[in-house]
C-alpha cells in the first residue's frame, strides 16, 4: 500500500478497511497492477477532500452519513482539477466498489454512491494503421536508427515491433518477456500473462520469431532463462518509453499520424484480421478481451474502413 495513503487524515479503522479491500481486488477479483493503484489514488483523492470539506480527520460515521451532494462535489472538484470523463468514471467505480465492500463487511451501511450517475464517455473507436503504413513501420525500423548505435538495437526494435503488430501484444506484455518465452520455430506460441492476470496463448508470425532470433544472436548481455528478453543500452529491461520513442521519429520519416502509437500497432493486428475475414470470437482470445463487447469495436472500424473504400471506388460514389 502506499505511504501517502497513510498520511491522509483518516481513522486507523478506515486505515485498515482500505488495506483489506485493495487485499480483496489484488487476490479475490486478480484486478491488474495498475488498476489497483489507480483504485489506491481515487481514494486517496477521495479521503483527502472529504478531511479538508469537512474540516476534520475522516471516520467511519462520516462515511456512513455521505449523501449523494457529498459524492458529487467530490467529483465536480475532480472535474475542475482537469480530470476527464473517463478518469471520473473510473474514480467513481473505484467508489462503489469499495463503498460495497464496507456494505457486505457490516461497516457501513450507505447506499448513497450507487445513486450518482455515471459520467458519459465519448464514444470512440481505435485508429489502426492501413496494411500498408504497418507494413512500412515492420521494415522502417532502420530509417529512425540514431547515428552510433549498435547493429543489436535495431535488431530489438524490429523484433519487439514485430510482437505487437504479429501478435496483437500489449507493450507491457512484449516486454515482460523473459528469454525463456521466446518463441522458436518448434515452439511458435506465446504464453501471455494480460490484464487481470488472465492467460492467453498467441501465436507467432516466423518473420518475428527469426526477428527475435537474430536480437538474441547480437545481444551483448547475458541470456539466461529468468532475464528479460528485451534489454536496453544498459542491460536492463527496456523500458516501454524506448518503443514510444522509436514510434514518434518513425511516424516523422513515414508521415504517419498521431495516433500511430505501439498500441495502435495491437489495434491494426485486430482491423487486419478481422478484415480480412478473422473470427470476432477468435480475435477476441487473441486480444485477451474478457469480453466480447471489447472486441466489437473493431468490427465499426472496419465498416468504416469499408464505407471509405467504397466512397473512393464506387464510380457513382
Amino acid at each position: 500500500m502506499n505511504p501517502d495513503v497513510l498520511a491522509i487524515p483518516v481513522s486507523p479503522q478506515i486505515t485498515d478497511q482500505i488495506q483489506l479491500f485493495l487485499r480483496h481486488l489484488d487476490a479475490e477479483r486478480g484486478l491488474a497492477a495498475k488498476t489497483l493503484e489507480a483504485y489506491e489514488r481515487d481514494l486517496r483523492q477521495f479521503m483527502a477532500f472529504l478531511s479538508s470539506y469537512r474540516g476534520q480527520s475522516v471516520t467511519i460515521d462520516m462515511l456512513e452519513a455521505l449523501d449523494v451532494r457529498g459524492f458529487r462535489s467530490f467529483l465536480a472538484r475532480r472535474r475542475s482539477q482537469g480530470a476527464s470523463s473517463r478518469s471520473l468514471a473510473r474514480t467513481l467505480s473505484a467508489l462503489r466498489s469499495f463503498f460495497r465492500f464496507l456494505n457486505r463487511q457490516k461497516i457501513i451501511e450507505n447506499q448513497a454512491v450507487l445513486a450518482v450517475q455515471m459520467p458519459k464517455i465519448p464514444h470512440s473507436v481505435p485508429k489502426p494503421l492501413s496494411e500498408l503504413k504497418a507494413g512500412n513501420v515492420m521494415s522502417g525500423a532502420d530509417l529512425v536508427q540514431r547515428e552510433g548505435a549498435d547493429p543489436w538495437v535495431l535488431a530489438r526494435d524490429s523484433a519487439v515491433l514485430l510482437l505487437l503488430y504479429g501478435s496483437g501484444l500489449r507493450i507491457s506484455e512484449a516486454l515482460n518477456l523473459n528469454v525463456c518465452d521466446a518463441p522458436t520455430l518448434t515452439k511458435d506460441v506465446l504464453r501471455i500473462k494480460g490484464k487481470g492476470g488472465k492467460e492467453r496463448i498467441v501465436p507467432v508470425l516466423p518473420v518475428a520469431i527469426k526477428a527475435i532470433a537474430d536480437y538474441l544472436s547480437l545481444c551483448p548481455y547475458g541470456s539466461e532463462a529468468d532475464d528479460p528478453l528485451f534489454l536496453g543500452e544498459k542491460g536492463k529491461r527496456l523500458s516501454p518509453r524506448i518503443i514510444q520513442l522509436v514510434m514518434q521519429r518513425l511516424r516523422g520519416a513515414l508521415g504517419l499520424a498521431d495516433t500511430a502509437t505501439p498500441h495502435a500497432l495491437r489495434h491494426s493486428f485486430a482491423t487486419h484480421l478481422l478484415g480480412n475475414g478473422g473470427d470476432l470470437r477468435e480475435i477476441q482470445e487473441l486480444l485477451g478481451h474478457a469480453n466480447l463487447s471489447t472486441t466489437q469495436i473493431y468490427t465499426e472500424v472496419d465498416q468504416k474502413h469499408l464505407l471509405k473504400t467504397y466512397a473512393g471506388a464506387h464510380p457513382r460514389a
